[in-house]
């Protein structure tokens, strides 16, 4: 049988080799700490949590809660050392990051049939005909980005990520809204147009808003990609002639340019969710959404993903990944956690849960269980797979990426827990019809 070497011990590489472990199949875990480290990372432990403790929201009704409750249910290491360490947040999973780490550290450690080798992967092209996951992060060091990009072109490989927020298209005020292109030119974007007092209020609480704290060696990754609120610091009139300039944009309620415009642009095909242009910006999240809800239109607006911008190595994964994140053109290789352009600790895991899983059934010579769109597992690998998104960003877990519920419900957390009771009982059918049957029969051999 094949072995499973898995490139890094963050939550995706340590969440991919437990699941492959549990399916009978011997595994490699690859680790440059504590030799050697990310400017990003201090501790010399496994799964480290860099800039938060928070895994965010637990509740049904939010997407994040939903994805790690579909975690738990599957056996997930990282969701079980989570909630054996949890701290208190709210409503949100939070929990000690030195007791997280230590406890995923020693449970790897202790596998009988994972190997820790401590040492940096610099080349991937001589693991033989065995399966390899690399898992390495969003600072993945410089020798294994040459043999990544030597494998997948260096076109499809990006080094920082500059996303503008997301919206759910059904959250966005259609009173207020149009759909307009400049000069008449189709109907491509959707306008929130402003008046001259809305653009005043609008501007002073960009300028003065806060922003989130930047890494040393992230300071000069974005020359050439402008945040918004550096934008509007440079004068009032800056945005103006930039991503909110009015010309050639009628508003059809008054037959005029209005004073000021933001642009919004389909994020996907089915027009679910909707991309605020130029709009990246270094923001915390929760003053985007005070200062970007006073734009008309959006006031009631549910952001799926809030903009971001740091330094984040990543693929593009919608040319290069399946389904399962496994290489279309190797079927060997499978990438997992942020390299894949997951957003977020929980989606990084799961996506080491999905491609352990799969890498374990493909050293098996097995089928692995198939997760649908209408899961929270399953649609974040659709999306990352989705060959129809041209511009691909990085993205958390959110319903607007999901199957729908298929009924007309209104209330928007009903809909939710309606969607995710339904994803629930997916992962139920596949765990007791599928996984629980493999790691049975892994048991015995």
């Amino acid at each position: 049988m094949k072995k499973i070497h898995v490139i890094g011990a963050g939550l995706a590489g340590c969440e991919a080799a437990r699941q492959s472990s549990a399916l009978g199949v011997d595994v490699i875990l690859h680790e440059m700490k504590p030799d050697k480290k990310t400017p990003a990372h201090t501790g010399g432990g496994f799964a480290e949590l860099v800039c938060s403790n928070s895994l965010r929201s637990d509740r049904l009704s939010n997407a994040a809660g939903l994805l790690k409750e579909e975690m738990r249910r599957l056996d997930s290491l990282i969701l079980r050392a989570a909630d054996a360490f949890p701290v208190p947040a709210g409503g949100a999973l939070a929990v000690d990051r030195n007791a997280f780490s230590a406890f995923i550290t020693k449970e790897i450690k202790n596998d009988p049939r994972i190997t820790v080798r401590h040492q940096e992967i610099k080349d991937i092209s001589g693991f033989g005909e065995d399966i390899v996951i690399i898992a390495t992060g969003p600072l993945t060091t410089g020798d294994l980005i040459s043999s990544i990009t030597a494998l997948i072109g260096e076109k499809t490989l990006h080094f920082f990520d500059a996303a503008a927020p997301i919206v759910a298209a059904g959250s966005i005020d259609m009173k207020r809204a149009f759909f307009a292109s400049r000069y008449e030119q189709g109907n491509d974007y959707l306008n929130c147009p402003m008046t001259k007092e809305e653009y005043e209020a609008f501007y002073d609480a960009l300028v003065n808003a806060e922003c989130a704290k930047i890494h040393d060696f992230e300071n000069n990754v974005f020359e050439g990609c402008m945040p918004v609120e550096t934008m509007a610091g440079r004068g009032f009139q800056t945005l103006l002639f930039g991503p909110l300039k009015p010309k050639g944009i009628i508003d059809p309620r008054t037959g005029r340019e209005p004073f000021a415009v933001v642009q919004l642009r389909k994020e996907n095909d089915s027009g679910s969710m909707y991309n605020m242009v130029g709009f990246q910006t270094h923001l915390k999240w929760g003053e985007q959404k005070k200062v970007f809800s006073m734009i008309p239109g959006l006031e009631r607006a549910e952001f799926l993903r809030y903009g971001v911008m740091h330094k984040n190595t990543f693929i593009d994964s919608p040319r290069l990944l399946d389904g399962a994140y496994r290489l279309k053109k190797d079927s060997r290789i499978f990438f997992a956690g942020q390299i894949t352009g997951v957003e977020g600790y929980t989606e990084s895991a799961a996506s080491g849960l999905l491609a352990g899983i799969t890498a374990a059934c493909d050293a098996r010579g097995l089928a692995a269980p198939v997760f649908s769109d209408g899961t929270a597992i399953g649609a974040l690998a659709a999306y990352v797979a989705n060959n129809s998104v041209v511009n691909f960003q990085p993205m958390n877990i959110n319903y607007g990426i999901m199957k729908p519920c298929g009924q007309k419900i209104k209330n928007k957390e009903k809909r939710n827990l309606t969607i995710s009771h339904n994803s629930l009982e997916e992962i139920e059918c596949l765990r007791e019809q599928q996984l629980l049957p493999l790691r049975k029969t892994a048991n015995v051999q």
